[in-house]
């Protein structure tokens, strides 16, 4: 009997099965995952603070820790938990959060190397909080995190005022996460845009370095196309960037548009949303949402065009490098001979 044969014996429900199963089984494994991280952090907060507190009260020192470290490895070979750089960590992270009740209950919802990186790079106590939860939430990876800390994505989340309909437009449970999904300022500045340039050339080259994208769009993020077709009737139109985001389970169209933005920009999402939704998203898919990247915009503008507006749909914009690093600032123009050339260029793109 041949492969084709087999399947035509498979009864009509088949796949949807089969997805369900895989579906449960990635879950379950996900579950697991995370139980046994909890446990792990748990145990290494205990270490943690039964050497602080031995510390306190025998006067342990360098040496006493090194040789637990020693011992513990040769007793438990397998295992690579147990430098002594480690036990310092486990000892640093107890003093540090156990007086913060938030950040003890974090810690455990992300894996060590990324409770290390935070505790290591970031001081103040608002700010860990932030890429713990941020991290926890978005599933972030180690690399991801460091990215984010390098490109001030605390900074910039404490400055911007995000603008959007999610609140009104989504359920309770999926507007959070859209909101934290949804960056109010892009730094595009990781892909090698200096300038503010025309929308073709922008998109190449975030399609053709999506990984570093992703990047900044936060983990969750899969991308599906570019200048994505969307047929309705004899008419043909396209979404500059489609995306899915796993965790969010949902269709996400990215628009890249220069300048200012514009009410139409806001009609055009919708419009684009409404074929997603009807034609594109599968059954058990949450309503898609429409992020728009423009160079600069009116703030009321945007609220009053998203107000009649019945799709999630954020409005974000992107900016330039930031303040030039002090070994860099005397190899590049200054910025008032930039400023000239960047309106030329705007003109040009304008043009």
């Amino acid at each position: 009997m041949t492969d084709k044969t087999k399947n035509t014996l498979l009864p009509k429900n088949y796949k949807s099965f089969l997805h369900a199963i895989k579906q449960r089984i990635h879950e379950s494994r996900i579950r697991s995952y995370h139980a046994v991280n909890k446990e792990l952090i748990a145990l290494y907060w205990n270490i943690g603070r039964e050497i602080a507190e031995r510390q306190e009260r025998e006067g342990w020192g360098k040496s006493v820790v090194e040789r637990l470290s020693r011992d513990l490895r040769e007793e438990f070979s397998r295992t690579t938990g147990f430098s002594a750089q480690n036990l310092w960590y486990m000892r640093q992270i107890y003093l540090e959060y156990r007086e913060h009740p938030n950040l003890q209950q974090l810690v455990g919802e992300i894996p060590w190397g990324q409770n290390i990186l935070i505790i290591s790079k970031i001081k103040g106590v608002a700010e860990r909080e932030y890429y713990l939860r941020m991290t926890a939430e978005m599933g972030w990876s180690r690399n991801v995190l460091l990215h984010q800390i390098k490109t001030g994505a605390y900074s910039r989340h404490k400055k911007a005022v995000k603008q959007h309909n999610f609140e009104t437009t989504l359920p309770a449970a999926l507007s959070e996460q859209a909101d934290e999904a949804m960056k109010d300022v892009y730094a595009l500045d990781f892909l090698g845009i200096t300038k503010p340039v025309i929308e073709r050339e922008l998109e190449r080259r975030m399609v053709n370095q999506i990984k570093d994208v992703l990047l900044e769009f936060g983990h969750g993020f899969a991308f599906i196309g570019s200048q994505y077709p969307l047929k309705v009737g004899d008419e043909q139109y396209f979404i500059d960037l489609l995306f899915y985001h796993r965790k969010l389970r949902c269709l996400v169209a990215v628009e890249l548009k220069i300048g200012k933005f514009k009410p139409e920009y806001a009609g055009k999402m919708n419009f684009y949303l409404n074929i997603l939704n009807d034609f594109v998203r599968e059954q058990d898919e949450n309503p898609s949402i429409g992020i728009i990247l423009c160079g600069d915009r009116n703030r009321m503008e945007v609220e009053y065009a998203l107000k009649g507006i019945d799709k999630p749909v954020g409005v974000a914009e992107y900016t330039l490098t930031r303040k030039l690093p002090s070994e860099l600032a005397d190899k590049l123009p200054k910025p008032e001979e930039l400023e000239k050339q960047i309106m030329q260029e705007l003109e040009g793109a304008e043009d």
